[in-house]
Formats: structure tokens, sequence, C-alpha cells
């Protein structure tokens, strides 16, 4: 299995467009700092690949990596599909940036299916544009990418995105980790760039790339960028889950930072800290092999 880290920022990327704290500023002098949003691309054999979440910055991220570059054909392209970790702006709004596509296969759970269609009415929007073909995303696996890669949704979270809150819906799976299971090597990566609980099932993968959106719990309220802790904005803190990534036996880490997270800073002393528990902050542009 081969995984292209597409981006590693939370909502708004970083720099984000209206924001002047010391993360975005600093990105803004120093361009080492940048980060897109967090997304991965996954090669499932016969050169084509699927890309999880489809960001702000898809077209960005499209050029930036040979893998998903076009040709030989002029509209001929790698990328085959999107898999979808959960509704939010920030994780599906390049699927509008994707319409020049022929057709395009969305695996997502029922409930991120019901908040885009019902919602946003993305088919809708889309129609006149490409065609939308839907697969169901569960907890139970059998549903392959290509043939090659398994994937199953590990629940982490019940927020829905604002958008949302008031859908008349029971679905459930609003926002889930992926288990990637690679068929023929058996390699596994599970990917929760959000995460509102610990999941099952990190304990039997070889890499693990997980929510690292804030430092520590009382980061949003502190930074003056939300009235709510970092667990009740729905993402476990780097504090609480350092510790347990560090004792899992595979690779683990760090995705899907905020713009005020002090990780933004690749001088700032919190790098440190993971270095010596062991634990990596994923980079824009990095490959990863199982």
């Amino acid at each position: 299995m081969r995984l292209h880290v597409l981006g590693t920022a939370a909502g708004g990327g970083l720099p984000q467009w209206n924001c002047a704290c010391p993360g975005c500023s600093g990105a803004r002098v120093h361009p080492g700092w940048r980060r897109r949003h967090a997304s991965l691309a996954v090669e499932v054999g016969d050169g084509r690949c699927f890309v999880v979440n489809a960001t702000p910055d898809i077209a960005d991220q499209v050029e930036q990596t040979a893998a998903l570059h076009p040709g030989p054909g002029p509209r001929r392209t790698p990328l085959a599909g999107v898999v979808l970790t959960d509704a939010e702006l920030d994780h599906t709004l390049g699927l509008a940036r994707l319409r020049e596509a022929e057709g395009l296969e969305v695996v997502a759970t029922s409930a991120v299916r019901e908040a885009l269609t019902r919602g946003l009415c993305l088919d809708r929007t889309l129609a006149p544009y490409t065609r939308l073909t839907w697969r169901e995303l569960t907890p139970h696996g059998g549903l392959t990418l290509g043939g090659a890669i398994e994937v199953a949704a590990v629940p982490v979270s019940g927020k829905r995105p604002r958008y949302a809150a008031d859908l008349d819906s029971e679905a459930d799976g609003w926002v889930a980790a992926l288990r990637l299971t690679d068929r023929e090597t058996g390699g596994v990566c599970v990917y929760a760039p959000a995460m509102g609980v610990w999941p099952d099932g990190l304990d039997g993968a070889d890499c693990v790339i997980v929510d690292g959106t804030f430092w520590d719990e009382e980061e949003p309220r502190r930074t003056g960028v939300s009235s709510r802790t970092a667990t009740e904005m729905g993402h476990l803190s780097i504090e609480a889950t350092m510790e347990r990534l560090a004792a899992l036996p595979g690779r683990a880490l760090y995705t899907h930072l905020n713009n005020t997270n002090p990780l933004a800073d690749p001088g700032a002393p919190h790098h440190k800290v993971l270095d010596e528990v062991g634990v990596e902050v994923a980079a824009d542009g990095m490959v990863i092999e199982l």
C-alpha cells in the first residue's frame, strides 16, 4: 500500500486567509510552514488512486502529486474516486472542484451522503456537470477500492457539520476513521483526521494517522477561536492521545493541525516532546509505504 499525504492542516489551512495568529503569520513569512487541508491519496493499482476527503485544495494537491497527474490521454486521470470520513465543508468542498470529471465514485457513510445530498444538495448541483456514483461505507468492511484496498468505517464521533445540525435524519456514522487494508500484503493503515473518541482497531494497524487538531484541551478557548474546548469541538487533544499512540506497535503520525496548534511552528519545543515519545507529525507531500 502506498499512501501520499496531500495535506495536513485543519479547516482554513495554514495560513488561514483571515487569520493573523502566530501560526498563520509565521506561514506567510516562512513558506515552509504552509500546510494544505488534510487529505490522503491511496494507490489502488493499475495506476489509479482514491483520494480521502476532497478539500478546497484538491486541484493544487493533484498538481503537487505525480501519482495524480493526468495522461497519457488528454482527459485521462488516475483519480478514480473519493472516500469521505465526514461531511464537513473542509473535507467535501473539493467535490465541486472535481466537476470536470466524466464521473466520480464517492464512498461515504449513509449519514455523510444524506448531509451532502439533502443538506447541500450536492448531487443536484453537480448533475449538469458530472455523474456521482455513491457507495456506502460501513463498519463491516467488504468494500474494496480498485479491488486492492479494503476500506471499513470506524465510528469516532456523532458530530454533525453545522449546515446539517437541523437535518431530520436518523442516520449514524457522521464522523468515521478509515481502516485501509491491503488485500495482497496485509498492510493496515488507520486514517482518522477527526477523532472525538479513541477508536477500536488502532492496535492492529501498521500505521495510524490521526487527529492532531489541537495540542491541549483548552487551546480553542485560550486562543479565542472558540468558546468550546477541543473535546466539545469533536477533537481529542494531542496531550490526551500521544502516550496511547506511542504505546501502539505501528508507526503513529498526527495530521489535521489547526493554525493555533504550536506544532505549526517547526521550531516549537512541542516537536521535541513528540520526538521523545516516538510520535511523528505528518508533512505535506510525504509518502508512506506499507
